[in-house]
């Protein structure tokens, strides 16, 4: 969610109309399963790649609030390593309301994300391209590029580098996931220093991929659920 400028009081939540977005797809928004350490922003990216013809590819991602102890949200070792500047701007209180879901939002930003951790992802033609392990791939290598950027030396501006990007070859067959209660044939990535990943196929044409912070994975139920919104 990228917001600009003043955002009048009562201005609408822009996470219902992408929630509609969502259930007006011809396939279901897989999540994370609802846990203590883990909190459902409520908002959705999407990814859309289309010609002519129509769509011919949708991408749905889903991020989390995460609390390292959720027993106690106010425990300092659950916010973020931030930087002085963020910390002044969201310490500053601006001399116009504001609506009730924007200072929320703010206030999440205190606090560590995982940024779109769960994708779905539909193509309406199969390619390479499109493979289960290309695509997780290419999930873990957006999150990598994104929110790693310091671990991996990467400059600030275009990237020209690759040797810091995971390929095909380290994608593993014969994981299992776990969706709605039952365990589903997965692939994994589990060599990456920084993240694990893990897919699976929903349906001929859909496949959900997500990619998890490695530090993190001890307090994460990695189940999966099919749900269109978050409840």
């Amino acid at each position: 969610m990228q917001l600009a400028g003043v955002v009048p009081e009562g201005a609408p939540d822009p996470r219902l109309e992408s929630a509609e977005r969502v259930r007006a797809l011809p396939f279901p928004a897989v999540g994370l399963v609802a846990q203590p350490s883990i909190t459902d922003t409520g908002g959705f990216g999407f990814e859309e790649t289309g010609g002519t013809s129509g769509l011919t590819a949708v991408a749905v991602s889903r991020s989390y609030t995460l609390w390292r102890n959720p027993d106690d949200r106010s425990d300092p070792v659950n916010l973020a390593d931030l930087d002085e500047q963020t910390r002044t701007a969201l310490d500053a209180e601006p001399p116009w309301p504001r609506p009730a879901w924007l200072i929320e939002a703010a206030q999440l930003l205190r606090y560590p994300m995982l940024w779109e951790a769960v994708r779905t992802s539909w193509n309406r033609d199969a390619s390479d391209q499109n493979t289960l392990a290309q695509q997780l791939v290419d999930h873990a290598n957006d999150i990598l590029m994104n929110r790693f950027r310091e671990q991996l030396g990467l400059q600030p501006g275009p990237e020209t580098r690759t040797d810091w990007m995971i390929t095909t070859t380290a994608v593993r067959d014969g994981a299992t996931a776990r969706l709605d209660d039952a365990d589903v044939d997965a692939v994994e990535i589990d060599t990456d220093p920084f993240v694990y990943a893990i897919g699976f196929t929903l349906r001929e044409d859909v496949v959900v991929t997500a990619v998890l912070p490695r530090d993190d994975l001890t307090i994460i139920d990695r189940s999966f659920v099919t749900s269109d919104t978050p409840d």
